[in-house]
């Protein structure tokens, strides 16, 4: 794309076209800071949005603005009227294209959600070695949104916050697999977990695969849970204190493991400001902004090999596949059995075991 300034131009145009220009065309380090991404990153997302969602521009606003807009709302969480200003656009403009965009974005969620690929028996990532079969970890987050005076009371979660319980699901390389947005703040983990796998389009989970999650789920076949009352959280296991029996080093590794899910979450509401903070969306735009903000997170991951957003998350944090696909061979229910305890079980004594064996 080449913009020529025509002398005709009237100052609003020329300022307009030079604004953007510096934003995605002068240097990587001012596009990641304005859109969260770098200019060949930018460029890619342009072309897939026409391509695959047929996302079409118009003589007055071309594709690229109309992206930029959206990335720089995400990422900065500006009002509309800030907008306005920074893109010498009518409110009007700004909204219809902000909102065309994110619908586009939606369109490209079976190319940008990440396929669950389970770790093998040959791995040799110490987090995930102890975990064959697993397809990744999932956990809730709460993500403040804006709901009419009488619904208020069922999205108020435990911090007195109005809010949207978001269940997330990640792979080993924090990519999302799968998000469902829009339950009440006040809905428990597990109720939104039993109605993502009861769904049509919903959370897939193989038989003899699983996810690992928190105690705050019920330990049953396809979610593997930790040992209630047993050390677990990573911070408890500093200071060399080390594990004395199977539980506490079944608890030790799940924790680093489903760390990931959390550094997800993290990454994800540091990378774009709209989830961090109160918001003047309907409830159900907002669930769409979600839902597009993970795979806006996805894309970035896969198409920057360097990504600042994550050194910076890691700064502050220190300061601070392949399985069957047959119809009816996933999980349907959550229900504690006797043998997925048993199966959890027989994994910590084997660690255990195993542990033990290699500090001889």
């Amino acid at each position: 794309m080449v913009y020529v300034f025509d002398r005709t131009l009237d100052e609003r145009v020329m300022n307009r076209i030079a604004n953007l220009r510096l934003m995605i065309m002068e240097s990587d380090q001012i596009c990641i800071d304005q859109l969260r991404m770098d200019r060949r990153a930018f460029w890619k997302l342009c072309e897939m949005l026409k391509s695959i969602s047929k996302l079409e521009g118009n003589r007055n606003v071309q594709v690229e603005e109309m992206v930029a807009i959206f990335l720089h709302t995400l990422g900065h969480h500006s009002k509309n009227r800030v907008m306005q200003l920074y893109f010498r656009r009518s409110g009007e403009t700004v909204s219809r294209h902000f909102n065309i965009v994110l619908n586009a974005i939606l369109r490209l969620h079976r190319h940008l959600l990440k396929n669950p690929e389970p770790v093998t028996e040959r791995s040799t990532d110490e987090k995930w070695m102890w975990f064959p079969n697993c397809l990744g970890a999932l956990d809730g987050t709460h993500i403040r949104v804006r709901v009419s005076e009488k619904d208020k009371p069922r999205y108020r979660s435990r911090k007195n916050e109005i809010s949207t319980n978001v269940l997330g699901v990640c792979s080993q390389d924090m990519q999302f697999i799968y998000v469902l947005p829009g339950w009440e703040g006040s809905a428990h983990d597990n109720r939104v977990l039993r109605d993502a796998i009861s769904r049509r389009n919903g959370l897939k989970v193989p038989q003899g695969y699983y996810y690992l999650c928190d105690a705050g789920y019920t330990n049953s076949e396809g979610f593997l849970t930790p040992f209630r009352g047993q050390r677990y959280h990573l911070n408890e296991w500093r200071h060399g204190h080390q594990p004395t029996t199977p539980e506490e080093l079944y608890n030790m590794r799940h924790s680093k493991a489903r760390n990931v899910i959390e550094r997800c979450f993290g990454l994800l509401k540091m990378r774009w400001a709209i989830l961090r903070s109160n918001t003047w969306y309907p409830i159900k735009t907002m669930c769409r902004i979600i839902s597009v903000c993970c795979l806006l997170h996805n894309y970035i991951r896969k198409e920057m090999s360097v990504d600042p957003i994550e050194a910076l998350y890691n700064e502050e944090e220190c300061s601070h596949g392949n399985f069957p696909q047959e119809q009816g061979a996933y999980i349907e229910y959550i229900e504690s059995s006797a043998s997925w305890n048993a199966f959890r079980a027989n994994l910590a004594a084997q660690m255990f075991e195993e542990w033990q064996h290699n500090r001889i």
